[in-house]
């Protein structure tokens, strides 16, 4: 039995549009803004909790429970850059903006994307973007907190 490690495996981008949340093609991922690089290690946060629906009545006499809503927290943390390429997410992730997180796992990151692969898409509104207090050792930092304004496809198939 052998651990995925997660290492260099984990690709994130950014698409203003998309054909199909469910089915997103090759061509259009590819052609997605790759903010990978600009990610902090550990800036990837996407946690989502599940809600309990109680179900039980009043002749019950073990609690019971169904999943209800889902509500997805979903943060990134960038590093910002002295170049306009470098700068692309400080620019782009405004207060108000709206698009796509699309995040593949478990693949080399420089592996293009390609038919069959699974990608989370997360249809997402930005918050205002929020500058990390300087910090001994540290790169510049800043936090862009997203919004869902659909369900997200966790599990979408590359068309």
């Amino acid at each position: 039995m052998s651990d995925l490690i997660s290492d260099g495996k984990t690709k994130v981008v950014w698409l203003t549009s998309l054909s199909s949340q469910t089915a997103p093609t090759a061509t259009e991922l590819n052609a997605g803004a790759d903010y990978t690089p600009r990610i902090t290690p550990d800036g990837l946060k996407i946690d989502p909790s599940t809600a309990e629906v109680d179900t039980s009545s009043l002749a019950s006499r073990f609690d019971t429970r169904e999943p209800g809503r889902v509500t997805t927290d979903i943060e990134l943390t960038f590093k910002k850059g002295t170049t306009l390429q470098e700068q692309a997410p400080w620019t782009a992730l405004t207060y108000g903006v709206h698009g796509y997180v699309c995040v593949r796992r478990g693949l080399d990151y420089e592996t293009a994307f390609a038919a069959s692969q699974i990608v989370e898409v997360y249809p997402v509104a930005c918050g205002e973007p929020a500058e990390q207090p300087p910090a001994a050792n540290e790169v510049s930092k800043f936090v862009s907190k997203m919004m869902l304004w659909a369900p997200p496809s966790t599990r979408a198939v590359v068309a």
